[in-house]
């Protein structure tokens, strides 16, 4: 069964990226390695900070949507409540 994935991925300043994709590890190997995004590139954004897994891309696209449009605060609210230490999620994903 194929999963999607809303995900907010962040930097030591904690600037704010939310993204969607198929490949959740892929997707984070990309944006650490300068491939994600010019955004991501340009404001080092290398750190998982948040994932949301959805059944139906739809529902992630809308929950993209619906957190691209937050305020700050509310972001940073929704990130605090899985992860209050704001720790990379992707720490133990990939060798070193």
């Amino acid at each position: 069964m194929k999963q999607y994935y809303v995900y907010i991925m962040t930097n030591r300043s904690r600037t704010l990226y939310t993204g969607v994709t198929n490949d959740l590890q892929r997707r984070v190997y990309q944006h650490q390695h300068g491939m994600g995004s010019r955004f991501t590139s340009k404001y080092n954004i290398d750190r998982l900070a948040y994932f949301q897994v959805f059944a139906d891309i739809r529902d992630a696209i809308a929950r993209e949507k619906q957190i691209k449009w937050w305020l700050r605060a509310k972001k940073v609210a929704l990130i605090e409540s899985t992860n209050p230490t704001w720790d990379d999620l992707s720490t133990d994903w990939y060798e070193k």
